[in-house]
């Protein structure tokens, strides 16, 4: 603490990303990054780029990308706003959209990036719980409140929810502004675009970080009415007027232009994931159904943070959250098809060292 910290910084408890080595040699299954690259036009689109272009400011507003991000979604350009990946849109949505007179309300098993920004800004939340199974319960959620954000499908369980239950989500919750935060929704779940000409209160936020391969670029987006986008873009515009340079600009615009090669690489880590869920139930573990490139797994015979300490050794980097509700879980990334052979090995030997006889036993 420094006596030169203001108060809000003084309460803060900061979001800890996951673990980013500077070890080589890992296997990284700790944060949900691709593990295929973009696609070549993203790399060709960054070598075009001249020394001219990164002279001068990039386009403010990202005029193509908005309108590449709108036709590819079937909206008008002015239904986008784009921003410095999509943790910078979040926060401003939480700034911007959310009531701060009443509680804002998100799964009480969900990113914890959401309450970081509820403290930051000064918002009131609440966490709801869960049913059984880590299922999101509309009953739950009550019906005065500030917002409602929802990971869709959820994080770090995987959770997807259909959008007959968004639509019911949106209905039920007329007065406040409904986020759907779809970072991972490529990866299986169906996105509430569609809707979002049918809602005036509905936000869809995505991010190229996940399907696209592009989380160094951080380039994130939110769609939906245009009084929402233009409440967005003010609190933009007296913030940071120039969020995405101009290799972020072209090099998504590629990345938006392949779509051969966007599906090819999600189709990808869909059968990965499915096959590593198969293999790892076999073993005894119980996997939540995933609609991300990750899954959430526990295993009855063995402690998550044993075992999540057994593959660090093993130079296997997964991710725990030591909570009341997950600490029996490990979040596992999707990575190759020899990444996840090398963890399923290791937890094989891990699983044997658990169960051998110890002395005096």
């Amino acid at each position: 603490m420094s006596r030169y910290w203001s108060s809000v910084v003084n309460r803060l408890t900061p979001y800890v990303p996951g673990e980013q080595p500077k070890q080589a040699g890992l296997t990284k299954l700790n944060t949900n990054e691709n593990p295929y690259g973009p696609s070549p036009a993203v790399m060709a689109a960054i070598e075009s780029v001249t020394g001219d272009q990164l002279r001068l400011y990039p386009d403010p507003e990202s005029h193509a990308l908005k309108e590449a991000f709108a036709n590819r979604n079937g909206i008008a350009a002015e239904q986008v706003f784009l921003g410095n990946g999509s943790d910078e849109v979040l926060a401003h949505v939480f700034q911007a959209l959310l009531n701060p007179d009443k509680p804002v309300c998100f799964p009480e098993v969900s990113y914890s990036f959401y309450p970081v920004w509820c403290e930051l800004y000064g918002l009131t939340y609440l966490k709801v719980p869960l049913s059984a199974g880590f299922v999101v319960d509309i009953d739950a959620f009550p019906a005065d409140n500030g917002g409602i954000v929802l990971a869709n499908p959820n994080a770090p369980t995987g959770i997807v929810l259909g959008l007959a239950t968004i639509r019911e989500f949106l209905e039920f919750n007329a007065s406040s502004v409904v986020v759907v935060d779809e970072a991972y929704i490529d990866f299986g779940g169906e996105s509430a675009v569609s809707l979002i000409d049918q809602y005036d209160n509905l936000l869809v936020v995505q991010t190229v970080s996940k399907s696209r391969s592009l989380a160094g670029l951080r380039v994130g987006v939110a769609m939906g009415h245009r009084d929402l986008i233009m409440g967005l873009e003010r609190l933009k515009n007296s913030f940071n007027s120039y969020p995405l340079d101009i290799l972020a600009q072209q090099a998504t615009l590629a990345s938006l232009h392949d779509d051969d090669f966007f599906r090819q690489s999600c189709d990808t880590v869909i059968a990965s994931r499915e096959r590593l869920t198969r293999e790892m139930c076999a073993m005894g573990f119980e996997v939540l159904p995933s609609a991300a490139n990750f899954i959430f797994a526990t295993h009855p015979g063995a402690q998550a943070v044993e075992l999540f300490e057994g593959l660090r050794r093993c130079n296997i980097l997964v991710r725990y959250f030591d909570g009341p509700k997950t600490c029996d879980y490990l979040r596992i990334s999707i990575g190759t098809d020899q990444e996840c052979d090398l963890l399923l090995t290791a937890l094989v030997g891990l699983l044997a060292a658990e169960h051998e006889p110890r002395l005096g036993e």
